[in-house]
């Protein structure tokens, strides 16, 4: 039996899940960033571990690829979309673990 039944609170354990600053803002001109509200540590870890997978792993880096593919001149976008991976790699840690089931790199390239 898990504690967490949804990806959600799985992502808001880490920190990873999206928030939005509103403080005198109109909501369509905010961008969505993530809280930081969970664990820092893990945070950090699935952060590093979605670094080196997306250097490594030849399924997450052409994963990554596509992310990134038409906003590599966009500033700061190689980390936003390694914290976007990084939460995918939470996803699917957590999915792997209540299924059972061993990880395949190959899920990323579908």
């Amino acid at each position: 039996m898990f504690i967490y039944s949804s990806q959600k609170q799985v992502l808001r354990l880490a920190g990873l899940d999206l928030s939005a600053e509103r403080s005198g803002k109109k909501s369509d001109s905010v961008k969505p960033v993530i809280s930081k509200q969970g664990k820092a540590a893990l945070r950090y870890a699935l952060v590093q571990a979605a670094m080196v997978s997306s250097a490594s792993n030849p399924d997450i880096r052409s994963y990554f690829s596509k992310l990134i593919k038409g906003r590599e001149l966009e500033r700061g976008i190689n980390l936003k979309m390694k914290v976007k991976l990084a939460a995918k790699l939470l996803i699917v840690a957590w999915t792997l673990m209540k299924r059972r089931e061993n990880f395949k790199p190959s899920c990323f390239s579908g």
